[in-house]
C-alpha cells in the first residue's frame, strides 16, 4: 500500500497567504481534469513558502447561479507533498515523406 506524504492547510492559508488559486506566483500547474455544465473541477500544484511542492484539487463555478469559489465547503485541505521526476516517452509518429 503506497502511504503519501500529505500536509494539512487552512482555507486562509492558501487563499489569502499563497493567494491561490487565482493570485500566487506560487502556480507551478493548474489543470482542469473534469468540467460539466456548472463546474470546472481542478488539480492545483503550488509551492508553499517553506520552498516545498504539494497538489490538491478544487471547484469553481461556471455560472452565476453555480457561484461556486476555491475550497468554499472545506475549512481544512489535505495537500499531498509532490517531488520532480523526469520521464521519458516513446510514442509513435507518422512517418513522412523527406
Amino acid at each position: 500500500m503506497t502511504k503519501y506524504i500529505n500536509k494539512d492547510f487552512t482555507k486562509e492559508y492558501l487563499t489569502e497567504t499563497l493567494g491561490l488559486p487565482h493570485d500566487s506566483n506560487e502556480v507551478i500547474e493548474d489543470t482542469i481534469y473534469e468540467t460539466s455544465r456548472w463546474t470546472e473541477k481542478h488539480e492545483i500544484i503550488f509551492k508553499d513558502t517553506d520552498g516545498k511542492v504539494y497538489q490538491t484539487w478544487y471547484g469553481q463555478g461556471l455560472t452565476e447561479l453555480q457561484d461556486e469559489s476555491p475550497w468554499e465547503y472545506e475549512d481544512i485541505i489535505s495537500c499531498r507533498e509532490m517531488i520532480q521526476v523526469e520521464k521519458t516517452i516513446t510514442t509513435w509518429v507518422a512517418k513522412v515523406e523527406s
